[in-house]
């Protein structure tokens, strides 16, 4: 079995990668690494969850100088030496801390940059100078900008899940980056899928790259160790399932993938209405809270997190054992980056789908991408046999571990006649005060009842008879 140190990995990064506990790399670590670590141009396919982020994160480690190295008064001081784009805050910060991690004993400094936090702490991280830059296309642009962010010495730049960037429109950013940084940079690419416009990039702005694919077809992209379960699941009964699966034997941690931004947040209420620890994810929440919520996810501290799609890429947590989707996926590429957040890193994990009825057929479009077994999804119900054999759900277990609040039942206050009609005075206020007409001995109010015809301010008799 190849280990690091034999793929020619410094000792400095194979020692922290030893107590990480990661002691022997996946298959796109390994058929990358010997290409990258001499500065050739690449791009790296493999499905989701099988270690791209070493595959070049090493090489753009191992190939920077760090201050503390004697060859480094040779560079411009405090400049950037690699950059690395991702397309979420989330994907940014994971790429972060497993560069963090690998480069502890080097002393390189690794900084992470977005958007939705104050641009003070990045500026002045900047300006006391950092080597390897990460972040997102928005923020690393508006740094260029304003002159903080200086890229025209990098000799690395990794585009992280471009088919994803190309999904949210990233791709004119991207390309304003790349001419920010030298034409001898070393470029890599690396996505789950490779649709024909990332294709034309690598041709636009790479030189002579070579292209490492870790599967032999797209179709097998999804995980082996992922067990999937499709269900056509009614969406007032989508909760009470998910409750019931969260006791299953063998559930842990668990990621709910929602179509929207209102669906996340209400499914999560009523998990914790249902008594689970569980919170939400999506992109009206503020940037501290989001990492909040992942950090508490990543910590045990809750079992549930659900968000919506744009968060898919960035969450890489040990421990996910269930993906749900909450509802169908738009199309098979979303649903590959949904159920890779289990079945990482070897281990294995579950991934269930719901299908409304009107979604029958945007799933068979995916079933027939993806080459599954799945055409016909399986009606299925809280209550049906199926799903407690198939989940190893324990006989009798029901979608909540705590009763539901009582209903609190409010009083009504007796209701106080006022008004003449209520034989106690028009001003209510006054009969309070100094009680009914009757009680102060005072007659009753009476009203003048008579009336005169009158015609130009003067008084008219009206006839008799």
């Amino acid at each position: 079995m190849t280990t690091f140190r034999e793929l020619g990995v410094l000792p400095e990064i194979c020692d922290a990668l030893d107590r990480a506990g990661i002691t022997t790399p996946f298959a796109i670590q390994e058929m990358t690494l010997s290409v990258a670590l001499l500065g050739t141009d690449l791009i790296g396919q493999a499905r989701t969850g099988t270690g791209k982020t070493l595959a070049f994160g090493i090489p753009v480690l191992q190939r920077s100088i760090a201050p503390t190295n004697p060859a480094y008064a040779d560079l411009p001081q405090g400049k950037p030496q690699a950059l690395i784009v991702a397309p979420t805050r989330e994907l940014a910060l994971q790429v972060s801390n497993d560069l963090s991690l690998a480069s502890k004993d080097m002393g390189l400094r690794v900084l992470t940059v977005y958007g939705g936090v104050g641009y003070e702490p990045q500026l002045e991280a900047l300006d006391a100078g950092v080597d390897i830059v990460v972040g997102t296309p928005g923020r690393l642009i508006d740094l260029a900008n304003r002159r903080a962010l200086d890229l025209s010495h990098v000799h690395a730049l990794v585009l992280d899940e471009a088919d994803e960037m190309l999904d949210l429109g990233f791709l004119p950013d991207v390309i304003t980056l790349i001419s920010k940084t030298p034409e001898t940079r070393q470029t890599m690419l690396f996505s789950a899928t490779m649709p024909a416009a990332i294709v034309a990039l690598a041709r636009t702005h790479m030189r002579h790259p070579m292209n490492i694919r870790a599967e032999s077809s797209y179709e097998n992209a999804t995980v082996p160790a992922t067990a999937q379960f499709i269900y056509q699941a009614h969406d007032l009964d989508k909760t009470e399932i998910i409750g019931r699966v969260l006791q299953a034997e063998d559930a842990d941690k668990m990621i709910v993938f929602t179509r929207t931004k209102r669906q996340a947040q209400r499914v999560a209420e009523d998990l914790q209405e249902r008594g689970f620890k569980a919170s939400p994810l999506h992109g009206d929440m503020a940037q501290v809270a989001r990492e909040k919520a992942l950090a508490r996810f990543r910590e045990d501290k809750i079992q549930v997190l659900v968000c919506t799609d744009v968060a898919a890429r960035g969450i890489d947590v040990r421990g996910v054992s269930h993906v749900v989707n909450y509802t169908c996926p738009e199309d098979d590429k979303t649903y590959v980056h949904r159920i890779g957040r289990t079945g990482r890193a070897g281990a294995s994990g579950t991934a269930i789908t719901f299908v409304d009825w009107a979604d029958l057929h945007r799933w068979k479009m995916i079933n027939r991408a993806l080459d599954l077994p799945f055409d016909n999804p399986q009606e299925t119900y809280s209550t049906s046999e199926h799903l407690f054999h198939d989940q190893g759900i324990p006989a009798g277990t029901k979608g909540r571990v705590v009763d539901p609040a009582p209903v609190e039942k409010k009083e009504r206050a007796p209701r106080e006649r006022s008004g003449g009609r209520s034989g106690s005075g028009r001003d209510s206020g006054s009969s309070a005060a100094g009680g009914s007409s009757e009680k102060s001995g005072d007659a009753p109010r009476r009203r003048n009842r008579n009336r005169r015809r009158t015609r130009g301010g003067a008084a008219v008799e009206t006839p008799k008879g």
